[in-house]
């Protein structure tokens, strides 16, 4: 018996479903604001503003002191529109649903999650804790049991909480960190998924591991000599120092000497230098860096009476004069796994409008992700000339929920 033709609602809709697991990094992160945006009736364009979790301190005796909310916000922006073209003749239109989503549809959907999931993964290049493994000369070598670890133990000083935390790593990363792994678990189907599939299992170390081959590479600036900070008591979201010897680009991350982290709870000294990303490309000879988390020292800095403020994310404000040092040389190259809890990151789709005059269109959205399909007929050559599109944008909401796990290339 002959297949029936297939009709566009049935393509878009099995798109849609291979688009939702066709990546992994895409099933981890948060879509809780897609509903958002494009509904009939009620459409609030391409920006919306998230409100972050408001921040206080702690009192200690009988007295009330009473403190202000100072209520952060920021912008998630849907402004990246992708995807993917492909023809068929009237013949292939007749195939069933399983041969056609398996020649055609998934590796067209394939390409295009893993175009969205490459630029989401650019965008949390601006989280500023980054781990490392290195030698006996400080040189990078590649993550072993305890860097994975220090990357969960980052995550509970900045106050991430412990369920939905997850792992992604690039193809090179997990082969080596399955080779460091192995014969460390009691457990008997974790050491069997690593001997007989090569992959990390659910629930190791504290987290979900997930392969992924849109992991990319970073590339530092060619920064050369680093600067020193110019101008002492400096705070917020830049920092002024002395003329750059060479560019910096977005991701490089930098400490400054005397300026620790404090645990984002309890505000109290970490004991390790704060951990600085460039958030905006710079240009040799600049006298002004872009940072994340901004510099938020307590009110006073008498150690160990310090009063601690809402946000605060370092001890003390850095001096005149304080060495910069950057965590990777300059010039240098390196794959950037992530370990993250899930609602750091978020991405939302809208829905694209649907065109009259075409041979037909379709869209559908599952699990908060949201797809169009046009087809038109090209007379001449007997050809359905399909589009594929997706309309999105991504947002790091809390950055301090993310860490950098650098391997090397």
């Amino acid at each position: 018996m002959a297949n029936s033709l297939l009709t566009i609602d049935m393509v878009t809709r099995e798109a849609v479903r291979l688009f939702r697991n066709s990546n992994w990094f895409l099933r981890t992160i948060g879509r809780q604001f897609d509903e958002e945006f494009g509904r009939a009736g009620a459409k609030i364009g391409s920006q919306l503003r998230i409100r972050l979790p408001n921040d206080y301190t702690l009192r200690t005796g009988p007295t009330a002191v009473p403190q202000s909310t100072n209520e952060q916000n920021t912008v998630l922006v849907l402004a990246t529109q992708m995807g993917v073209d492909v023809s068929f003749s009237s013949a292939e239109r007749a195939l069933s649903l399983d041969d056609y989503s398996q020649r055609i549809l998934a590796p067209a959907v394939n390409v295009l999650a893993g175009g969205v999931a490459t630029t989401i993964m650019g965008n949390i290049s601006g989280a500023s804790n980054l781990v490392q493994n290195t030698d006996t000369s400080g040189n990078m070598i590649s993550p072993s049991a305890g860097t994975w670890l220090a990357a969960g133990a980052v995550l509970d000083k900045n106050g991430s909480p412990r369920n939905d935390r997850f792992i992604v790593l690039d193809p090179l990363t997990q082969a080596r960190t399955v080779t460091s792994l192995m014969g460390l678990f009691n457990p008997q189907v974790k050491i069997s998924d690593q001997y007989i599939r090569g992959t990390i299992s659910v629930d190791t170390l504290g987290f979900d591991w997930g392969m992924d081959q849109t992991v990319i590479m970073h590339t530092t600036g060619a920064y050369g000599a680093p600067p020193t900070v110019a101008g002492a008591n400096q705070t917020g979201s830049t920092l002024t120092v002395t003329a750059l010897a060479g560019p910096l680009n977005v991701g490089d991350v930098f400490t400054i000497a005397g300026v620790d982290s404090v645990n984002r709870v309890t505000k109290a000294d970490n004991g390790t230098l704060a951990q600085f990303v460039v958030t905006a490309p710079v240009a040799a000879g600049a006298t002004t860096i872009p940072i994340y988390p901004p510099i938020t020292p307590p009110t006073t800095t008498i150690t160990p009476n310090d009063t601690p403020v809402p946000f605060q994310t370092v001890t003390t404000s850095p001096a005149n004069g304080a060495a910069i040092t950057f965590a990777t040389p300059a010039s240098s190259n390196y794959r950037q796994n992530f370990a993250y809890y899930a609602e750091a990151v978020t991405m939302a789709t809208a829905e694209l409008e649907l065109p009259r005059g075409v041979h037909e269109a379709a869209r559908e959205t599952y699990d908060g992700i949201s797809l169009r399909m046009i087809t038109d007929y090209a007379v001449l050559s007997d050809q359905f000339i399909t589009r594929l599109d997706i309309l999105f944008g991504s947002l790091l909401v809390r950055p301090e929920w993310v860490v950098n796990v650098a391997d090397i290339p």
